[in-house]
């Protein structure tokens, strides 16, 4: 731990939200799942589950003084920057750093969070000079946007692209300039403050809906640990310190063995009758729980994709995808995912 930072509320000291919490260790184990929004009314741990979950990640190696992190050891992912002087033969040199939580501001333009291109000195010189914007600071971290559904929707449209497809590119007047932009994108909303568009909806991998605990000895519990996490941090994140390293190294190991989990053709065939079922549009649901199922494997240290993970994720993928008719019952689509769970289990 760093001694010159405050501790962190730790992510193995949040009471409940399990399926949160799931939400986002799935993403930290495959950041290919176009990351997370968590929907929730304030004081659901939404902000303190985001910035805990840093916590929990190794060090990573960067290219020192690269303003995209770049990873020393992967050439082919190099920003072009780091490119350029690599192919002229330069040692660059390696250093270490923790993993970066990165805020978007609600207020933040387009120009912040893409960067910027001087278009001038591109016409007069045929230099490229780019200023970085956030999805470069961002790069091989995480991306944490708050009240994302009061963005402006096609500043989300550009972050999910990027999240997405794990580059930025800017284009202005015929000059365009790419960039790596590998990130775990999380968004949090408060959805009484109005909703996202479908279309963004769908775009983010997994989505959770979580609300306060109604357990008497649950949410006793949040407000012992609160209070002792605000009389003394530093020996409150002691106690928990086990637990941590604990997740620190489940992690480790299902991000090691993710690339040798298997689904076969059973798995396959519940997922797409799952989405079929639910009647979700086109087929990015099915390759998020595709994806989704794998890390949980994984995160199970298991090598073959079982019925059981795919279950354990459908809400996850599914549930912000389901089509709302008017005037339905608040958690009529839960339980219409139970049944349908429970009625395509292998």
């Amino acid at each position: 731990m760093n001694k010159h930072k405050l501790p962190l509320y730790p992510f193995a000291a949040i009471v409940g939200q399990d399926t949160m919490k799931r939400g986002l260790l799935l993403n930290v184990i495959n950041p290919r799942l176009s990351g997370i929004l968590i929907r929730g009314e304030k004081g659901t741990a939404k902000s303190t589950a985001v910035r805990a979950l840093a916590e929990l990640l190794p060090d990573i190696a960067v290219v020192e003084g690269c303003a995209y992190s770049c990873d020393p050891d992967n050439v082919p992912s190099y920003c072009p920057a780091c490119r350029q002087r690599h192919e002229a033969g330069e040692v660059l040199r390696p250093a270490r750093r923790s993993m970066r939580v990165v805020n978007l501001p609600v207020s933040a333009t387009e120009d912040r969070v893409v960067g910027t291109l001087d278009i001038e000195q591109a016409i007069k010189s045929g230099e490229k000079k780019f200023e970085p914007g956030v999805l470069a600071e961002a790069n091989r971290g995480i991306l944490y946007v708050d009240e994302v559904n009061l963005l402006d929707d096609h500043i989300v449209d550009v972050l999910l692209d990027a999240a997405a497809m794990g580059v930025n590119t800017v284009e202005r007047e015929g000059v365009s300039y790419s960039h790596p932009a590998q990130f775990i994108l999380v968004g949090t909303m408060n959805p009484e403050e109005g909703e996202l568009r479908p279309q963004l909806l769908d775009r983010f991998g997994l989505c959770v809906t979580i609300a306060g605990i109604y357990e008497v000895g649950q949410r006793v519990e949040v407000i012992k640990r609160r209070a002792a996490f605000e009389e003394n941090a530093a020996a409150f994140a002691a106690v928990w310190q086990g637990e941590q390293t604990r997740l620190k190294e489940q992690i480790a190991a299902a991000q090691k063995l993710l690339p040798a989990v298997q689904a076969d053709d059973g798995i396959l065939y519940k997922i797409a009758g799952t989405a079929i079922e639910v009647g979700v549009d086109g087929h990015r649901a099915d390759l998020v729980m595709l994806k989704a199922a794998k890390a949980l494997a994984a995160w199970y240290g298991c090598e073959q994709v079982r019925p059981e993970h795919v279950e354990e994720v459908v809400e996850l993928a599914l549930l912000h995808r389901m089509r709302r008719k008017p005037f339905q019952e608040v958690g009529a689509e839960q339980r219409k995912l139970a049944q349908i769970i429970k009625g395509t289990s292998l």
